[in-house]
């Protein structure tokens, strides 16, 4: 898979201010797919245990970081807005942070089959190797590792912080087709 393709299934790169951030993002995706011989990044499932158990087996990976990445920004625009000459915080961050959240996926599942990398490590740890190969900056790494309650890291920055809430928000989005109450879930 090229790395146009990648960028064909996140049209959010271009939100992206910084090329070479922009370029890392694309890099990490693009490792990935390659070192998971994945043909097809529009086909990988979203989270396929859950899936499963909810028989929800048309959510992709793309579509929940597409979603992710919106509400992140979206966040992010209205506390900015709200918060004006109060709040700082790093758009491109927010974004290139939101984009290679979940990146670990490609290593964790082959198609709706766990691998060992889910069963011995879990999420998000392959996804830290991939940001940091593709020269990506450790505040990256940090969102990558904190946006799951899998890890005992806590979001140390507010861009790390709007990540975990969208992820959490897209998540529940997706359990909630299956559900009329959340809580019965996770």
């Amino acid at each position: 898979m090229s790395e146009d393709a990648v960028r064909a299934a996140f049209p959010e790169l271009t939100a992206i201010g910084d090329d070479e951030l922009r370029a890392g993002v694309v890099d990490a995706w693009s490792t990935a797919v390659l070192e998971n011989d994945v043909d097809d990044l529009t086909t990988v499932p979203w989270l396929p245990p859950t899936q499963r158990d909810l028989a929800l087996d048309d959510e992709s990976l793309v579509t929940h970081v597409r979603d992710v990445t919106a509400c992140a920004v979206a966040l992010a625009e209205t506390l900015l807005d709200r918060r004006e000459g109060i709040l700082s915080l790093d758009m491109d961050t927010v974004v290139a942070g939101a984009l290679v959240h979940d990146v670990s996926k490609l290593a964790e599942f082959d198609g709706m089959d766990e691998t060992a990398v889910h069963a011995l490590l879990g999420h998000p740890y392959y996804g830290i190797h991939v940001t940091a190969r593709a020269g990506l900056p450790v505040e990256l790494a940090h969102i990558v590792l904190s946006h799951t309650s899998r890890t005992a890291v806590e979001p140390a920055t507010i861009e790390a912080e709007l990540v975990r809430r969208a992820d959490e928000m897209a998540a529940a989005a997706i359990r909630w087709r299956a559900t009329d109450d959340l809580r019965t879930v996770r």
